[in-house]
């Protein structure tokens, strides 16, 4: 059949569940932007600049599977660079398009805006390369092929792709496939499938002391449906990584709680690094998630999920449809007799308050809000099937020990960490999905990095639930280094009152907060109410969470050694 370019890649996006395309209009894509919109079923959602866009795109495929984002060439690749490395770091399946100058143009190597007059026209796709799976240019002879690949490997390597559409191709017309797009992965090789999964039982059949390790990836992958029955079926107990929080049930009776090396509780550290049969899904250690690289675990020990293939005990083995291999190890194995417990009296060591219900809070009339207090009280807030969104920072450390209820998305840039994502994010989740609950927690700090996008979430009529901490500055960095120093200082704006300032007679609704009844007289106002919320918290510039206050000095250890400046 013959098709446009611009509305063949329209349908491929569209057949793998992308019904927003979110970006920054630009010359070189407004031809394109034209097709959009005049299409059934897709549409373009503009942001207020690519770096934005970008994050925002992120936060859509956390809670989609995949987006689509949208710039011009040069300015607005480059600009959207920074979000698009950690959608690659974080695993995040996005598909990239920028608008690129015409085919003649490039051909002829013209010397144009947006470029560095230069007639270099492949050095904008040689910066993203090392940022994602794929990146190339469209032209009217390789479209199908390269809009094809580009979309099987972002779905297949759960990372970014990129594609340079040049602005006079997007209307021409081509011979294009039938058939919708095949993202299927190989099936396992049948004599590989059987061989592993004789090893398999074996070795659980032998295990003493079997332990689940759950990372990010065991969600990217889509098996966290087969871990979580497979914890059922054989009673296994399991923790997670800091990156993977609240990926399986934190209410769990099997649940061990964080890991992360020597900065975990004993009682997990002593489960995880003591199993002698460790499930894992491709965990990935780094300095704020393994206690400064202090975990113990043996590769004699592990038994690694990966997405094609199996370590057993150091040994890889591909060939593979992971998925297919659990749900088939699932099958065979049986279950255990009675349910079983983390915390059982024959292991009190494993006892940590992580993995222990925590008592109801209460409210202390009058009693300043600290950092100590007020996690636990913004626990009992949070409700099953939330979508929960932490801010990199006091945010993320705050809500990282607090037991999330069944079925919370947690969206957090553990890994990349980059602030100020998570605001824009949050356009994109909400976008996403429209069933659930949307909750941000964001510092000051992290807020005025991407404040405009509040414009855009009030535009799309989202009606999130904002949680800005005011502690007037970094007060991760003051527990790094310059606790007092005014290069962590920031200026204190007016928060509840930008979205008045944004949208004239918005619908959304501003709190403020200083005491931890106040606080509670705004969480059980907005639980009566349909609307959006903007809810300003006000803390001490110079109090943290226990853990934060504990990472600190570990990271200008770290960073700086035991002659840097603190010492």
């Amino acid at each position: 059949m013959r098709m446009t370019i611009g509305d063949f890649l329209i349908r491929r996006l569209k057949e793998i569940g992308i019904t927003e395309v979110i970006g920054v209009p630009g010359d070189f894509n407004l031809n394109w932007l034209e097709q959009i919109e005049a299409a059934d079923g897709i549409r373009f959602v503009g942001s207020t600049n690519e770096l934005n866009a970008a994050y925002a795109a992120d936060g859509y495929s956390r809670a989609r599977g995949v987006s689509c984002l949208l710039t011009t060439y040069g300015v607005g690749e480059l600009s959207a660079l920074n979000g698009l490395a950690g959608a690659a770091c974080e695993h995040i399946p996005l598909v990239s398009i920028a608008g690129a100058p015409p085919l003649f143009a490039t051909e002829k190597r013209w010397l144009l805006h947006h470029t560095l007059a230069d007639g270099n026209f492949g050095n904008m796709l040689d910066s993203l390369r090392p940022f994602t799976a794929l990146a190339e240019r469209i032209t009217p002879m390789n479209a199908v092929d390269e809009i094809d690949r580009a979309l099987r490997t972002c779905l297949r390597e759960k990372r970014p792709v990129h594609l340079q559409l040049p602005s006079d191709i997007s209307h021409l017309s081509i011979n294009v496939p039938d058939e919708p797009l095949d993202t299927s992965l190989e099936p396992s090789d049948p004599v590989q499938l059987e061989a592993v999964l004789e090893r398999l039982m074996q070795e659980f059949a032998a295990a003493k002391n079997p332990v689940l390790l759950v990372d990010q990836d065991a969600q990217r992958h889509g098996f966290l449906d087969l871990f979580a029955q497979l914890v059922d079926k054989i009673q296994l107990p399991y923790a997670q990584m800091a990156s993977g929080k609240a990926l399986l049930s934190e209410q769990h009776p099997l649940f061990l709680g964080t890991y992360n090396g020597k900065a975990s509780w004993p009682g997990v550290r002593e489960r995880v690094e003591g199993s002698d049969f460790l499930l894992t899904c491709t965990p990935r250690f780094i300095e704020v998630n393994s206690g400064s690289f202090s975990h113990e675990l043996h590769e004699e020990n592990i038994v690694d999920f990966g997405d094609q293939h199996v370590n057993i005990y150091g040994e890889h083995i591909v060939g593979l449809d992971t998925a297919e291999v659990l749900a088939e190890l699932l099958e065979r194995l049986p279950a255990a007799d009675g349910a079983g417990a983390a915390n059982s009296d024959d292991q009190p060591s494993s006892v940590n308050p992580e993995a222990v219900l925590p008592e109801p809070f209460e409210v202390r009339a009058g009693a300043e809000l600290t950092q100590a207090r007020l996690w636990p009280q913004v626990r009992e807030f949070i409700r099953p099937g939330d979508t929960v969104i932490a801010e990199a920072g006091t945010s993320n450390i705050g809500l990282g020990p607090q037991r999330m209820p069944e079925n919370v998305r947690y969206i957090n840039s553990a890994i990349w960490g980059s602030i100020g994502y998570t605001l824009p994010a949050l356009l994109g989740s909400q976008m996403a999905d429209t069933d659930t609950r949307h909750l941000l927690f964001i510092g000051d700090g992290s807020f005025q990095l991407t404040a405009q996008e509040l414009s855009t979430i009030l535009r799309e009529k989202q009606k999130p639930i904002i949680v800005l901490l005011n502690n007037r500055g970094y007060t991760i960095e003051r527990y790094i280094l310059g606790m007092d120093r005014e290069y962590n200082d920031i200026a204190d704006w007016a928060y509840n009152k930008l979205p008045e300032v944004f949208v004239p007679g918005t619908e959304m609704v501003s709190y403020t907060a200083r005491t931890e009844d106040e606080l509670a007289d705004a969480f059980t106002a907005i639980n009566n109410s349909d609307k959006g919320v903007f809810l300003e918290i006000h803390l001490d510039p110079e109090d943290a969470p226990a853990g934060l206050q504990a990472f600190g000095p570990m990271t200008a250890e770290f960073d700086y050694g035991p002659r840097g400046p603190r010492n």
